[in-house]
């Protein structure tokens, strides 16, 4: 390499340690909860054509298409780009979004005169206007029912706001309190990040920063193409299925051919269902990084996160799919549903080409949106994220209990319980893990939670049951499933029942929420599961006594909490044999 390997992994670290700062910045000022406690955003740092050299921070859905957006700034205003100005958009169809909720603010890096790369935030807003508040409207069928599109747009111009078109903004959203703070600190955060890599080119000059940034990508590119050189060369399938297209039952599958060849991947759609009436389409860039965030989740984690491991993998994607939906064609739920799909769909590929790597699924979503009038009389938007789904397992790991969901790999925290009930109008009653929920395994599924609380104001409810009718964290390698999830409404008024739709919104009376999170699957022979951890789980009410002697083959002293080592290998042999 013509660049000096030492100076190449610094700068690497810099850029992902400039990324993680703008994420630091955001969280320390943002008005919204989903910014501040739950980090329901994410950063990047792209070069001057758009290649993404980090993405060091946020939720990887976010950011594995994240160069479409900066392209597509790029194409709209080519050369009429100036030191001082910042741009906006959101539209999947024309600006490169994922969905319209993830506002994407991207700063230039303009030194010198000459533009040396890109400082992006792209956050997902409280409210954007459309048929329900709190942005997803399940009830949408086409993507103008969902809030306002946002075309590549120069928010601020040479350093002036466009005070215009802010309050353009801030009339298409109930939250314009919480939106306009947001904002600015979207614009805070890229500042951080713009003035950092404006250092770098101080520092090294233009022409070998331009240089050392070249070489990230080639360094990342050369490392992903010794990681699919580890897997065997052909052809694997995989396929996943959704059980909805929002409005009824339906089987909506996810395919996928992948071909290995070469040290490159192939990622074939084709034979994926038409785009839906509801949604759950994935835009073209949404697939991309759910493809990325896929692939490189499977692999050990030495490829850099950054465009340049994305040169090693060809996607097709056939247009009018689910997978590459056409206008008008909702796609408000796409980064978590088809996403999940998407990622599931690959790993299963994956899995046939090396089953010691599989990862077995995560449950789905169960859970519910709600949004309402406060005591202050403004509108609030609330998300029972506390309801979240169980993890899958891999080789040497329990499931996480509960993670977010599939599509932020963790990177989405839970918001502290205490906070929420300042917040909002509600009572959390419990929120703890579930008891026989985890796919079974040598290494078990994450558990799912059990949470209730209660709403004391009439509010309108947004449901997203993709996990409640069936099991959806699919065990891997000899491995169990998952349990399903439930969400269940009973009114304060007089304690009767809401029949609650898989997706659907409603406006309902001060109610009761029961929330029974997908547990995730589960990796590997349950009778292989060391004893030790087996007596912990069912010390810690994880599982039952009864999954505990008949699932795992456990015998135990529970008056003493002691193995019987002996008895134990008996009874398992016995349950193989009987098997």
């Amino acid at each position: 390499m013509s660049v000096d390997p030492i100076m190449l992994t610094l700068i690497q670290k810099r850029l992902d340690h400039i990324s993680k700062y703008m994420g630091w910045a955001m969280m320390r000022t943002a008005q919204s909860p989903i910014f501040s406690e739950s980090h329901d955003f994410s950063c990047f740092l792209s070069n001057a054509r758009g290649d993404a050299l980090s993405v060091a921070d946020g939720l990887p859905i976010h950011t594995g298409g994240g160069n479409f957006a900066v392209r597509a700034l790029l194409r709209e205003y080519g050369d009429d780009i100036h030191d001082g100005d910042v741009f906006l958009l959101s539209d999947p169809y024309e600006a490169g979004g994922n969905h319209l909720p993830d506002w994407t603010l991207i700063r230039p890096v303009v030194v010198g005169g000459r533009l040396a790369g890109f400082a992006t935030n792209r956050a997902h807003q409280s409210d954007i206007g459309g048929g329900a508040a709190g942005t997803y409207n399940a009830a949408a069928t086409e993507i103008y029912h969902e809030g306002i599109r946002l075309p590549v747009l120069r928010l601020v111009e040479k350093g002036e706001v466009r005070k215009d078109l802010w309050k353009l903004l801030l009339l298409n959203s109930r939250c314009p309190e919480l939106l306009d703070g947001d904002l600015a600190a979207m614009l805070g955060s890229t500042r951080t990040g713009r003035d950092r890599i404006a250092d770098i080119v101080d520092e090294l000059g233009f022409e070998t920063t331009e240089k050392i940034f070249d070489a990230v990508l080639d360094h990342a590119q050369l490392l992903m193409k010794e990681q699919i050189e580890t897997l065997p060369e052909g052809v694997f399938y995989g396929e996943e299925v959704s059980d909805n297209d929002c409005f009824k039952t339906v089987d909506v599958p996810v395919k996928v051919k992948l071909t290995v060849a070469g040290g490159k991947m192939h990622v074939d759609f084709t034979g994926s269902s038409p785009q839906i009436m509801g949604f759950k389409n994935s835009s073209l860039a949404n697939t991309h990084s759910a493809v990325f965030m896929a692939v490189m989740s499977f692999f050990d984690g030495r490829p850099p996160r950054n465009q340049g491991a994305m040169r090693q993998i060809e996607i097709t994607a056939p247009e009018g799919t689910v997978v590459n939906a056409l206008p008008p064609a909702p796609m408000t739920m796409n980064t978590v549903h088809p996403a999940s799909d998407i990622v599931h769909a690959v790993w299963k590929a994956l899995a046939q080409a090396v089953p010691s790597q599989a990862l077995a699924g995560w449950g789905k979503t169960s859970h519910c949106i709600t949004s309402g009038r406060g005591d202050n009389g403004r509108t609030f938007v609330m998300y029972h994220w506390h309801g979240s789904s169980g993890a899958g397992a891999v080789d040497g790991r329990d499931g996480i209990p509960a993670a977010g969901q599939l599509c932020t790999l963790g990177g989405m925290s839970l918001p502290n319980v205490e906070s929420y009930e300042q917040a909002y109008p509600i009572q959390v009653h419990h929120h703890q893990m579930r008891e026989d929920a985890s796919g079974a395994g040598k290494y078990r599924g994450g558990t799912g939670l059990d949470y209730s609380a209660t709403t004391f104001v009439p509010t309108q409810y947004s449901f997203r049951g993709e996990g409640s009718r069936k099991p959806t964290g699919y065990g891997i390698v000899g491995g169990g499933d998952g349990k399903k999830g439930q969400l269940l409404l009973n009114f304060l008024s007089d304690g009767s029942a809401f029949d609650v739709p898989q997706y659907g919104v409603s406006k309902l009376d001060a109610a009761k929420v029961h929330i029974t999170s997908p547990g995730g699957g589960g990796y590997g022979d349950p009778l292989e599961r060391d004893p030790a951890r087996v007596l912990r789980d069912l010390r810690d009410g994880l599982i039952s006594r009864r999954t505990a002697e008949e699932v795992y083959g456990l015998v135990a002293d529970l008056d003493n909490w002691v193995v019987d080592e002996s008895a134990t290998r008996e009874k398992r042999a016995a349950l193989k044999a009987a098997a």
